[in-house]
């Protein structure tokens, strides 16, 4: 006769309550992984890693603080007080997302895109507004009134919110775009011509 089969034993994680295996799907991996490396360490062999790296940085931070240098020339308090304060702003940019991926800031740019519909219908599309701060609905609404055609605020490919102009406007626009919102300079703001990014101004 075939044996049994035995009930698999699922470690969870004391913190989200997750298979351990999942956490780093969920919400707060930031906050399971030191329980993860007390109670899982076989899971996630990466994390002892990365614990002994952030050991390092620390003692190589805590050495330059110090400022122990070779020469003792007195140039190394200004180097190490330099290489501090040049990292800590790249520090507070970067974001990391679940998983340990890192969110890199937005540039704050306006991409206007001229697509054409059935050989002879354009749409302009207006993205990266939203970047300065302008609310997109009110955006719509004023390039509708000034350009007499219809605007709508639609998600895009890469599920961001753009805005769609009937017609070919980019020959006003970016005055208009200037003159409205002061707050967005002409520098920053580019077409897409032929697959590439070229500015505006």
């Amino acid at each position: 006769m075939a044996e049994k089969p035995q009930a698999v034993r699922v470690l969870y994680c004391g913190v989200c309550g997750l298979p351990a295996e999942y956490c780093e799907f969920g919400p707060d991996f930031e906050k399971c992984k030191p329980w993860l490396r007390c109670h899982a360490p076989d899971l996630y062999p990466d994390l002892l890693k990365e614990e002994n790296r952030t050991d390092a940085d620390e003692a190589t931070q805590k050495l330059q603080s110090v400022a122990i240098s070779g020469s003792g020339d007195g140039r190394g308090d200004a180097s190490a007080a330099a290489s501090g304060s040049a990292s800590a702003p790249k520090q507070e940019e970067v974001k990391r997302l679940p998983g340990g991926k890192i969110k890199k800031k937005e540039k704050q740019e306006v991409v206007i895109e001229k697509i054409v519909r059935n050989k002879r219908k354009c749409v302009t599309v207006v993205k990266g507004l939203d970047l300065f701060g302008i609310k997109l609905s009110d955006a719509s609404k004023k390039l509708g009134k000034k350009f007499a055609t219809g605007a709508s605020v639609v998600k895009g490919p890469t599920e961001k919110e753009q805005i769609d102009v009937q017609g070919d406007i980019s020959y006003d626009i970016v005055e208009f775009i200037t003159d409205t919102w002061p707050d967005v300079p002409a520098t920053a703001i580019f077409f897409i011509e032929d697959g590439r990014k070229v500015a505006a101004a």
